[in-house]
Order: C-alpha cells, then sequence, then structure tokens
C-alpha cells in the first residue's frame, strides 16, 4: 500500500496526512505521517510535551517503510520520551504557574463558575468556582483571558516601538510553536505561555513583533528583538529548558 496521491496538475494539493497510534515506552501516543512534495528522507519528531509523534515522507513512500523506520527509532523514541515531563492533569490540589507563580487548585463548587487568584498562609491559590466536571475548562479560559489581556497590551507597546502594525492578534493552543508571524502581519500565540514568568512572556511577543520588520533569524532581527528586550538570551534559554513542562499540562 502507498501513500501516494494522485496530483492535480493545476494548483497545488494540501500535504496528504495518515492519523494512527503508535505505542513506545508504555505510551499510546497520536501519530501523523505526512506526504511532503520538499521530503527526501523520513524525519520523525516529538512535539513538545511528549504529546504526539510526527513523521515527514516522501510522495509514494510506501506504508511497510515508515513501520521499518519506527523500528529502528525505537530505541531513541523511549529515551527521548523518557525525559518528557510528566503531563499533569488539571484539578484541584494540583499547582499550576500564572505568570511563572505556582498556584494552588482550590475547588470550591458552591458559586457561579469564575476563577479567582488569592493567598492563604500557604501561599498563592487558584479558586474555581462551579461543576469539577468544567474545572480545567474554566483555568484553561482564564489564562486565555489573561493572554488576551497582556499580550494585547505588549504587541501596542512593542509595535509602536518599532513604527509597525500587527493586522491580527490570535491564539491557539499549539504544541509545536509558542508563536508566530505571517508575512501580512498576523501574529499568533499560545495562550500557555500565561504559564511562564513576565519577562518571558514579554520575550515571546518582543519575538513575534520583530518579525513584523524582520521576517528572518539574522543578526538585524536578534538585534531588534534585544532591542526590544534586552533579557532575550535568558528568556529564550527559560522557554527551551521550560517550555515542554507547560506544554504537557493537560487541560481536556
Amino acid at each position: 500500500m502507498s501513500f501516494g496521491f494522485l496530483r492535480n496538475l493545476t494548483k497545488p494539493r494540501p500535504a496528504p496526512v495518515v492519523e494512527r497510534e503508535h505505542c513506545v515506552a508504555g505510551r499510546t501516543l497520536p501519530l501523523k505521517i505526512v506526504e511532503s512534495d520538499r521530503a527526501r528522507r523520513l524525519t520523525l519528531r516529538i512535539d513538545s510535551g511528549g504529546r504526539g509523534l510526527r513523521i515527514t515522507v516522501p510522495p509514494g513512500l510506501r506504508r511497510g517503510e515508515v513501520e521499518k523506520f519506527l523500528d529502528r527509532h525505537q530505541d531513541w523514541l523511549e529515551q527521548r520520551l523518557a525525559k518528557v515531563p510528566n503531563r499533569p492533569q488539571v484539578r484541584p490540589g494540583i499547582k499550576i504557574p500564572v505568570r511563572g507563580v505556582p498556584h494552588r487548585i482550590v475547588h470550591e463548587p458552591s458559586k457561579r463558575g469564575t476563577v479567582t487568584l488569592s493567598c492563604d498562609e500557604r501561599g498563592p491559590l487558584m479558586i474555581v468556582h462551579g461543576e469539577r466536571v468544567h474545572l480545567p475548562r474554566r483555568i484553561a479560559d482564564f489564562l486565555k483571558r489573561e493572554a488576551k489581556r497582556e499580550i494585547e497590551r505588549l504587541v501596542v507597546r512593542h509595535t509602536g516601538t518599532i513604527g509597525k502594525r500587527a493586522k491580527a492578534i490570535r491564539f491557539k493552543d499549539t504544541s509545536s510553536r509558542w508563536g508566530s508571524c505571517t508575512s501580512d502581519g498576523n501574529l499568533s500565540f499560545s495562550w500557555r505561555i500565561m504559564m511562564a514568568p513576565s519577562p518571558v512572556i514579554n520575550y515571546l511577543v518582543a519575538h513575534e513583533v520583530a518579525h513584523l520588520k524582520e521576517m528572518n533569524h539574522g543578526p538585524k532581527f536578534w538585534k531588534l528583538c534585544e532591542q526590544l528586550c534586552p533579557d532575550t538570551e535568558r528568556c529564550k534559554d527559560w522557554l527551551k529548558r521550560n517550555g515542554g513542562a507547560l506544554q504537557a499540562i493537560m487541560f481536556d
């Protein structure tokens, strides 16, 4: 059986995708097999937080070759996944960071479904009201609102500095990228960044806003990024070391 598809000679075709599951290191993970016209060999990637696997294959590759490729890389997968943090499920009693500060989740079902931040003798709290079944979603919605408020403010500040305007600002739950900027000026951010410390949030916004002027990662881009965020190197390193743990937290 081949992953090949008939080519449309009049316009580009979307990349064919096969979705299945793959068992490795005691986990059953979603696996996407993506056919790409630009691929010359098979490549394997683990999504941030160990949430899934992705294989990019050349056009027309047979299924058997993919299975052999997975078998050859089973040890590599097990070693890499062993380093991925556990995926904690959001629930009462655990701590979740807000702007880098861990807050213990407290469920109080007697009131309407809202989320408030508070503090007691044991430290910061995140109090979630409403039915228990909706608690993860309510916390995710809270982080999305905080992200919208904080990031839109930072975008205005940084775009004013460089004299460029963002066409639109969008918020997503992406597993491989914290942010992006399109050539026509659309900015996208993962709302999970609200769990990172405030300087890291600022760095991410500065990074994407800098792309409005420099659509690359060359010396001019990094110079502009550091002008907007003097802590660029430290924050970039923090996100590289800790971002996987934030991506691993389960809100569903």
